[in-house]
């Protein structure tokens, strides 16, 4: 089944669908630790591997080609589970920023509940996002523990702004039904996995 027809059921339930977006230069455990957690936490019915053609953040230098990190996310981050999906949807749509892939993800999939995935580091850095705070505006948000970042996320500039949009993490499985802005840190277990770290070994 492909990650772009979003009900197998056939009928007009709404899908709850978990949005992780990436480099994914290269996928790793990490990344699987979350969208199964998203999963399990979110009470979602897929997690879909967005496989960022460029992030406009990131320098091209060392980036890997799209097909070559799709295909680690399919085989490392994706394996063994039907319900986590790796794509490179936005290709398709022609979008490079988050908040332009969210549109157009809303108005194809107009059945489908998203929630948008992220560790903590992102959202430590997320002011740096075109138009950050409509993203928030947008779809519901689910931020996870990730290494020494964990400490430093609830002091971050978009978590003081969206503050009183905090649900306790008690009430994330029903996040996806929330109107946005809506988010909710969760406290997973953390994994040390990092593709900077394994671009490095490599090297």
């Amino acid at each position: 089944m492909s990650p772009l027809a979003p009900n197998p059921w056939g009928d007009r339930r709404r899908v709850r669908v978990g949005l992780l977006g990436g480099s994914f230069n290269p996928a790793h455990d990490g990344h699987r630790h979350i969208a199964e957690s998203g999963l399990r936490l979110l009470g979602l019915d897929e997690v879909w591997l967005m496989v960022s053609p460029q992030n406009p953040l990131k320098s091209v230098a060392d980036m890997a080609p799209l097909a070559e990190r799709l295909e680690s996310a399919r085989t490392i981050a994706a394996a063994g589970n039907r319900r986590i999906r790796a794509t490179s949807i936005e290709t398709a749509l022609g979008t490079r920023f988050t908040v332009d892939t969210m549109a157009a993800l809303g108005r194809r999939f107009r059945r489908s509940r998203f929630v948008w995935l992220m560790g903590a580091d992102n959202l430590v850095q997320l002011d740096r996002w075109a138009r950050w705070p409509r993203l928030f505006q947008s779809v519901p948000v689910a931020v996870f523990a990730r290494g020494a970042y964990s400490a430093r996320t609830l002091a971050s500039k978009s978590a003081h702004r969206f503050r009183r949009f905090r649900a306790a993490s008690a009430l994330a499985r029903g996040l996806a039904s929330k109107q946005p802005p809506a988010w909710v840190f969760l406290h997973i277990r953390r994994h040390p996995a990092s593709s900077t770290a394994i671009r490095a070994r490599l090297a």
